[in-house]
């Protein structure tokens, strides 16, 4: 067991805001299990973060339950307790109108985005009730604040997400494990730019308040604002992180 004063776990930590939420806890001092299905990008993102601190990958589908477990398992095997985490890992599934969208495709976002994190979520919660409290954070979506034309299934788990994190969090604010979620709007990732054209993304900053689209850096510091003592007045709260999207 490797020694570590604070450690975060880290769902779809080797792309996007996953990535970037990784970096951050390791620049500021946690050891950090990055955790993604995508073994080799794991793997090199473990590598690149190795100068920066203590890190470990473990490969994992979180919509496997066993494999969830096993993850969980070597994550405290490796560093004997988890303080923060990050629920990142998700998929888009693409624009379809809602009668279009086809049963597999409902069953995968869910699958992933909702049915996923909460098998994380529940593991996570045990392991902190165990030792004594921890933080942590969901990511959500400005998709589940407000419906998106297109995007049904995704929506509709991402809606989730903030429910069962408000639940979770009322669950357990006597046992000093505050959960929170977080409500990326536009953000630039590797997702964005698959599923975005650059002239679709142009024309939706047209009206964006800000209008820019957001950095991974940015949700990543909110992120982490959510798990430090600084925040710990606030639990069961879904943080829009929009460029004030919501705010119209």
């Amino acid at each position: 067991m490797a020694d570590a004063s604070k450690v975060a776990l880290v769902t779809g930590a080797s792309s996007g805001i996953g990535r970037a939420t990784a970096r951050a806890f390791l620049d500021h001092g946690y050891a950090v299990v990055l955790v993604d299905r995508d073994e080799t990008a794991g793997l090199a993102t473990e590598q690149a973060f190795r100068a920066a601190g203590e890190c470990i990958f473990l490969p994992c589908d979180v919509s496997d339950e066993q494999a969830v477990e096993t993850m969980m398992a070597r994550a405290v095997s490796a560093y004997g307790r988890i303080d923060a985490a990050f629920n990142g890992a998700g998929i888009d599934g693409g624009f379809t109108p809602t009668a279009d969208c086809t049963v597999e495709t409902w069953d995968r976002i869910m699958s992933v985005n909702l049915r996923g994190l909460w098998l994380c979520l529940r593991l996570e919660i045990r392991q902190m009730l165990s030792q004594g409290g921890g933080a942590i954070v969901n990511c959500s979506s400005g998709a589940g604040l407000a419906g998106v034309p297109g995007l049904s299934a995704y929506s509709a788990s991402k809606h989730g997400v903030i429910g069962l994190t408000r639940t979770a969090a009322l669950d357990y604010a006597r046992h000093n494990i505050r959960i929170n979620a977080v409500c990326p709007g536009m953000i630039d990732t590797p997702m964005w730019q698959r599923s975005i054209p650059p002239e679709v993304t142009e024309q939706l900053l047209i009206n964006d308040p800000i209008g820019r689209l957001g950095q991974a850096s940015e949700i990543a510091a909110a992120v982490l604002w959510l798990c430090d003592p600084a925040a710990s007045f606030v639990t069961g709260q879904a943080l829009a992180v929009d460029g004030g999207k919501s705010a119209g």
